[in-house]
């Protein structure tokens, strides 16, 4: 397409607070979730779901750290993953909009926003409600395949993001990331965080397997402790780094990033700064204390030499007090409503009471 031609495609680029917190409907792809509890077990019993009251997945995922830093921290680190990078680049509606022209910074905070609602029913629903979450992902993601994954790198093959390496590595980059913003940022009232002990941080591996079964992770590289998480990153250590040429896009050798910027300045209207605010404070405040917090071989991964590898450790605890701050009652509520939508809210509130509940039993 020529760029007279994208130039005339209408750009929907006013921007409403409305719009941009958006509806249920946004996160929504089979009607209201059913939140873990509910009696819809074969014999009336509550059904919990992948993980449950009193896991070890769920100390993480309902802490508020979590809560606000799950997002960026997942995003920073899948794309060390090269076939995510690669299936972002080719096939993501954000590549399409680039590519034609109409790409706005709000369809950029949308597609940030949705990543953590569209998780929350896998993690927080009840067992029908994870499953067909997952189909629905697995239905989207068939389309997503390619045989160029780096065309500086062509010995890499091809990428598909339902096949079981794919889904398995798109969960991993999720879960684990997930551990290290609960263990790098969650307060516990004043205390600082501090680093679960092995047997949990095993145990944490093991029950985040459930969900690696679910999306179609090969049961014979599902990971049984960190141990084994650590002995999976090395096998598949040739797919994981930076690279100058994963963000060229095989049919038409655009830059993807540098497309997508130029996309969305010529795009500008003054009421996207309601969808760039949001986008600035994440991957701009954000991203380098959250990068501090991933493991050194995943700085490295994403480009970072010493230098600056050890800056983003120094920013990690920089930023505690800012970190604490969004942790707290109505920031972390409104981060909540924010980026997990109406039903991430209904799903977290209802699985905290559970394990609560679970929890004092205890």
């Amino acid at each position: 397409m020529s760029t007279a031609e994208a130039n005339t495609r209408v750009v929907d680029n006013i921007l409403s607070t409305e719009k941009l917190m958006g509806t249920e409907r946004r996160w929504r792809r089979f009607g209201e979730p059913v939140p873990a509890g509910a009696p819809t077990g074969p014999d009336g019993a509550p059904d919990y779901g992948l993980f449950g009251p009193g896991s070890v997945a769920w100390d993480v995922l309902l802490h508020p750290a979590v809560i606000v830093l799950e997002s960026i921290g997942q995003s920073l680190m899948q794309l060390t993953y090269k076939p995510i990078a690669a299936g972002i680049r080719d096939h993501d509606p954000l590549s399409r909009k680039a590519r034609d022209g109409t790409l706005t910074y709000f369809d950029a905070f949308e597609r940030f926003q949705r990543n953590s609602g569209m998780h929350a029913p896998m993690w927080l629903g009840d067992g029908a409600t994870a499953r067909k979450m997952a189909d629905h992902l697995h239905r989207v993601h068939k389309r997503v395949a390619g045989d160029v994954i780096d065309i500086g790198a062509p010995d890499l093959g091809g990428y598909a993001a339902a096949e079981p390496r794919e889904a398995m590595w798109a969960a991993l980059t999720e879960m684990h990331p997930i551990l290290r913003m609960y263990e790098a940022f969650a307060f516990r009232g004043f205390w600082l965080p501090r680093r679960l002990p092995k047997a949990k941080r095993d145990q944490y591996v093991r029950e985040v397997g459930a969900y690696l079964r679910l999306v179609g992770a090969p049961e014979a590289e599902i990971p049984q402790d960190m141990a084994q998480l650590r002995a999976l990153y090395r096998k598949y250590d040739h797919l994981f780094g930076h690279s100058d040429t994963i963000d060229t896009i095989p049919a038409t050798g655009q830059n993807f990033p540098q497309l997508s910027a130029e996309t969305m300045k010529r795009n500008f209207h003054k009421t996207q700064v309601r969808a760039i605010l949001p986008l600035m404070i994440q991957f701009a405040m954000f991203k380098l204390p959250i990068l501090g917090a991933l493991p050194a071989k995943a700085r490295h991964n994403a480009g970072l030499g010493p230098v600056k590898s050890a800056v983003a450790v120094a920013a990690r605890y920089l930023a505690m007090p800012l970190f604490w701050l969004l942790q707290q009652g109505p920031f972390e509520r409104r981060l909540m409503r924010l980026m997990w939508g109406p039903d991430g809210v209904a799903l977290i509130d209802n699985a905290r009471r559970l394990h609560k509940q679970a929890k004092q039993v205890r």
